[in-house]
């Protein structure tokens, strides 16, 4: 068994490499990171107040907002967080529009809302700022304006707005998830999203590090005309699959490395962003899916020559990872979609679609098989396809050969 050797020779060679021990730290250390400081950046409490015209032309709406605002929303000091200036209105719309737009030009205000005569019947607002992605401002005056509008709606006919107030009490909903067996779980969205998410962002991750290392590992040797030595003491066959359970495996051991951090911190924090019974299925997917990619490597990179090309096609067919990424909230969404079920049975998108629906619904027992099945038959026929391809392309300088000519190198016997 040759291919065995090979498989060590790859893996020790590469483990030990400073680029591999940097990145199994270093590729974490990153990623949990960004997380944290986006997430800390995000939910930051602004430093200092922010004041907010008004163009009010309903006249009894900007003193209630005013008041909501300083009562929902302070700094951490105490102060309020939003001041309201209001907007004297001019002969007509345009100069209070003008005028408003000079405020913002001095810096007297950080943008403005104009709130028309007829917001009670239509309950629409604009809102003019040179920022219009703080979301965090446009959501909180949405709301409160929302809430002072239904209270004068409801006084308009009638009713006390303090007892409408004291009965319009927020409703807030906690998930608990029920797995098939009837047992419950408490689980939030950012949990279930980020347990599938993060697997598949890995799974990405290695499939490019890992192919462009099978990649460039094919053009060194055959730039440096070592490949020819390697082949008069293996087969082409031997080699090829050396090469990919090697580097596979090295792949593996950074995963299990990163899965085992991640329990650890997961047990240390109380958090449960990982289930149990989840974890071994998500890694049969990733194994396969893995290997599926690493035979696509072999047969898309052996008839490169160059580090450009070799670049090129790792960027090409790691884009089949980056289209389930963006189809992670639809499928969080219906997972049991007929256009979701049928995506799942595609085989260069079958582990990253079950890896989103596993956590989120478990798939019918049919589909888990199924795929498993179809994904085995896919590597199986990947590699054989890959060693044809392989068994040629190693030993062709130059050129590079035409798709029609790596279909013509597949059906020769």
């Amino acid at each position: 068994m040759k291919y065995l050797q090979v498989a060590k020779w790859e893996f020790l060679e590469k483990v030990k490499s400073k680029a591999f021990i940097i990145s199994l730290v270093i590729m974490p250390l990153i990623m949990v990171g960004l997380g944290v400081l986006s997430g800390f950046l995000a939910a930051g409490a602004d430093e200092k107040p922010i004041t907010v015209g008004i163009i009010d032309e309903t006249n009894s709406i900007a003193g209630p907002l005013s008041a909501r605002l300083e009562e929902k929303y302070k700094l951490p000091d105490k102060r309020p967080n939003y001041r309201i200036e209001t907007i004297p209105r001019q002969e007509d719309f345009e100069k209070t529009k003008a005028f408003a737009n000079s405020m913002i030009a001095n810096d007297k205000i950080e943008g403005y809302l104009t709130i028309p005569a007829a917001v009670y019947d239509s309950g629409k607002v604009e809102y003019r700022a040179p920022n219009v992605g703080n979301i965090r401002i446009q959501e909180r005056f949405s709301r409160t304006i929302e809430e002072v509008v239904v209270e004068k709606r409801l006084a308009s006919k009638g009713y006390d707005p303090k007892l409408v107030r004291s009965l319009m009490t927020d409703v807030d909903i906690k998930s608990i998830k029920v797995n098939e067996k009837g047992e419950e779980r408490e689980s939030g969205f950012l949990e279930t999203f980020f347990s599938a998410y993060i697997v598949i962002m890995m799974l990405m991750f290695l499939v490019m590090t890992m192919g462009q290392l099978l990649i460039r590992s094919v053009v060194e040797e055959k730039s440096n005309r070592v490949i020819e030595v390697l082949l008069s003491s293996c087969s082409a066959r031997d080699l090829m699959v050396g090469k990919i359970l090697g580097l596979s495996g090295l792949g593996i051991v950074q995963l299990l490395i990163w899965g085992v951090i991640g329990v650890v911190i997961s047990m240390k924090t109380g958090s449960q962003s990982f289930s149990p019974e989840h974890i071994l299925l998500s890694l049969v997917y990733f194994i396969l899916g893995y290997l599926l990619y690493s035979a696509i490597f072999v047969a898309a990179g052996s008839p490169v020559t160059t580090e450009q090309e070799a670049q090129q096609i790792t960027t090409y067919v790691s884009l089949t990872l980056v289209f389930p990424i963006f189809m992670a909230m639809p499928v969080m969404q219906n997972p049991d979609s007929m256009l979701y079920k049928i995506l799942s049975f595609v085989p260069i998108l079958t582990p990253t679609f079950m890896v989103l629906r596993i956590p989120i619904q478990m798939p019918a027992t049919w589909e888990i098989l199924g795929t498993i099945a179809l994904l085995i038959v896919s590597v199986l026929l990947m590699m054989w396809a890959a060693g044809k391809i392989f068994r040629v392309a190693i030993l062709v300088y130059g050129k590079r050969p035409t798709i029609p000519e790596l279909i013509r190198w597949v059906r020769e016997p």
